[in-house]
C-alpha cells in the first residue's frame, strides 16, 4: 500500500509530503489521520525545529476526495459534519497546536480543505502560477476545515465572502498581494526556498515560536486590554528561557546569539 504521507528529515527540518498524486492529493479519512499523527509526532520531537508541508505531483491538495465522500454516502455514512469533527478538525488543530513552525510549500493548486490546510500553516511559500480556490460552493457546500476562520481573519469580511460565494480562484501572485502568501518563487526553486526558510526558523529560539503561536491564536478573540495582559503573561515566560537570556547577552556584547532551543 502506498504511504499516504511521506516523511523525510534533513537536519532539523522535517518535510511531510501528501502522497496521493493520482488524486491531486485529495484528502480521505486515512490521509487526514496519517497527517494528524505525523504532525503530532513532529511536535513532540525535540530534534525537529521546523516542518514543511507539501504535495507530491502537480498539486498541493485538491481538498476532500469527493469520490470517497460519494462512496461513503452510498454506504450510509453521509454525515459530513461528523466527518469534519472526527478527521479534519484534529488535522487543523495539530498544525495550530504544534509548537514548531509549519511552512506550507504550495507546489500547485490548494483547493477546498486543501486550502484550509495551507491557511492553517504559519507561513506559505508558493510556486509561481499555483492557485488558491475556495471551491466548496461549486459543489453546494460551505467552506470548512477552518476556512471560515482563516479566510475572514486573513482577508477581511468582504474578500472572504466574495471568494466563498463565487469560488473564483486566486493565483499565488494575487495571494501574495493580499498577504496570504509570503513568497512566490519559480517552481524549481520552491523546495530550496522552503528549506532555506525552515532552516532559518530551526536555528532560532524554538520555545519563543511556540509562545508566539499561542499568543496570536488567543489574541484573535480578545480586546486590547485582554491582549496586553496576555502579552505580559507570555513575555514573562519567554524572558525566562535560556534563548532569550542568551539573545539579550549577545545584544549587550555586540555579537550574534547562539540559540539552543
Amino acid at each position: 500500500m502506498t504511504e499516504l504521507v511521506l516523511s523525510a528529515r534533513q537536519g532539523a527540518v522535517l518535510t511531510l509530503t501528501l502522497n496521493r498524486p493520482e488524486t491531486l492529493n485529495a484528502l480521505n479519512r486515512q490521509t487526514t489521520q496519517a497527517l494528524t499523527a505525523a504532525l503530532e509526532a513532529a511536535g513532540r520531537d525535540p530534534e525537529v525545529g521546523a516542518i514543511i508541508l507539501t504535495g507530491a505531483g502537480r498539486a498541493f491538495c485538491a481538498g476532500a476526495d469527493l469520490k470517497d465522500v460519494a462512496a461513503r454516502a452510498q454506504a450510509g455514512e453521509s454525515d459530513l459534519g461528523e466527518d469534519l469533527r472526527a478527521n479534519y478538525a484534529p488535522m487543523i488543530r495539530a498544525i495550530r497546536a504544534c509548537p514548531t513552525p509549519v511552512i506550507a510549500a504550495l507546489n500547485g493548486t490548494a483547493a477546498g480543505a486543501g486550502l484550509s490546510l495551507a491557511l492553517a500553516c504559519d507561513l506559505r511559500i508558493a510556486a509561481a502560477g499555483a492557485q488558491l480556490i475556495v471551491v466548496f460552493v461549486r459543489v453546494g457546500l460551505v467552506p470548512d476545515a477552518g476556512s471560515l476562520f482563516f479566510l475572514t481573519r486573513m482577508l477581511g469580511l468582504s474578500k472572504a465572502t466574495e471568494l466563498a460565494m463565487t469560488g473564483d480562484p486566486l493565483t499565488a501572485e494575487e495571494g501574495k498581494k493580499l498577504g496570504v502568501i509570503s513568497a512566490v518563487v519559480p517552481a524549481e526553486q520552491l523546495m530550496p526556498a522552503a528549506v532555506a526558510r525552515a532552516n532559518e526558523l530551526a536555528a532560532g529560539p524554538r520555545r519563543t515560536y511556540a509562545l508566539i503561536k499561542r499568543g496570536i491564536e488567543r489574541a484573535l478573540g480578545r480586546d486590547l486590554e485582554q491582549v496586553m495582559e496576555l502579552e505580559s503573561q507570555l513575555q514573562a515566560v519567554a524572558a525566562a528561557t535560556p534563548d532569550a537570556q542568551e539573545a539579550i547577552r549577545a545584544f549587550v556584547e555586540k555579537r550574534q546569539p547562539v540559540f539552543r532551543g
